[in-house]
């Protein structure tokens, strides 16, 4: 692909402040998009986007915001449509996870889990949407996981079911939407080098997974990348991923979940 591929186009890009969303940023302003960068992280936005700016001499607008806040889709569209800012390429790239079992969580980390994960990301496409179509141009990259296409295990209860609704939207989109102009991509990686295990504090439980299970945000957002320009529905990054995902279609339900249980209770005992 030239390097002009977005030249005049601006991309939106959520939970821009590190790890896939920063690198996915980086693409989409080497092939000259100018952007628009939200996360909470004020200070890692403006380092970002003064980074990508002298780099590529591209535009860039820096909104720190909480997606965990109902009000903040809204608010985030009103302000760049008063601006006269199109988007035509949204990443909906934000999220974090809870971890522990269900009954042992809060409901409020909960409900900011599924605000983040869900609910804001079809927010920005319903609101995003009609506008790509009119123009006849839009790329809507929704950043999944591998754990949307797995049984689900313990830990982390709502996390494969939030990705697994990802991956099924932008399936559903992506016919909705051929022969429009306007593409949409779920991206499934699988474990990738990021502060996201930092975050949930299980950053030593990682380290213990081999190395062939990681991948690079670096290789993440690139192939992500080309597969939203490239209008392919669905995206998973690695050989390894694409292997384990096509073998757990083969087995029968019940015996995927039974897996996933043994899988848990291995993790839970090396604790």
């Amino acid at each position: 692909m030239s390097q002009g591929d977005g030249q005049g186009r601006t991309a939106l890009v959520t939970g821009a402040s590190a790890g896939i969303g920063a690198e996915l940023a980086r693409v989409f302003a080497a092939k000259g998009f100018d952007l628009v960068l939200t996360a909470r992280r004020a200070e890692r936005l403006a380092a970002l986007g003064d980074e990508l700016h002298r780099l590529h001499g591209i535009r860039v607008r820096v909104m720190p915001a909480d997606l965990a806040l109902p009000e903040t889709p809204a608010a985030l569209v009103a302000a760049l449509s008063r601006d006269g800012v199109a988007v035509d390429a949204l990443v909906n790239n934000a999220g974090f996870a809870v971890p522990g079992r269900y009954r042992d969580t809060s409901w409020e980390a909960q409900r900011d889990f599924l605000q983040v994960l869900v609910t804001a990301p079809c927010e920005l496409i319903q609101r995003l949407l009609p506008g790509m179509t009119e123009r006849g141009y839009g790329r809507i990259l929704n950043v999944a996981s591998v754990a949307g296409l797995m049984p689900g295990s313990a830990s982390y209860t709502l996390y494969g079911g939030a990705k697994a609704m990802l991956i099924k939207l932008s399936q559903s989109l992506h016919s909705e939407q051929k022969g429009t102009g306007v593409h949409v991509t779920a991206l499934c990686p699988g474990f990738t080098y990021s502060e996201f295990h930092d975050v949930t504090g299980t950053r030593e439980e990682m380290r213990r997974l081999p190395k062939l299970m990681w991948l690079s945000a670096e290789r993440v957002a690139r192939e992500g990348y080309g597969a939203v320009m490239k209008n392919r529905a669905v995206c998973i990054p690695g050989a390894q991923y694409k292997t384990i995902v096509a073998l757990a279609r083969l087995l029968p339900l019940g015996t995927g979940h039974h897996v996933a249980v043994l899988r848990s209770r291995i993790l839970a005992k090396r604790k």
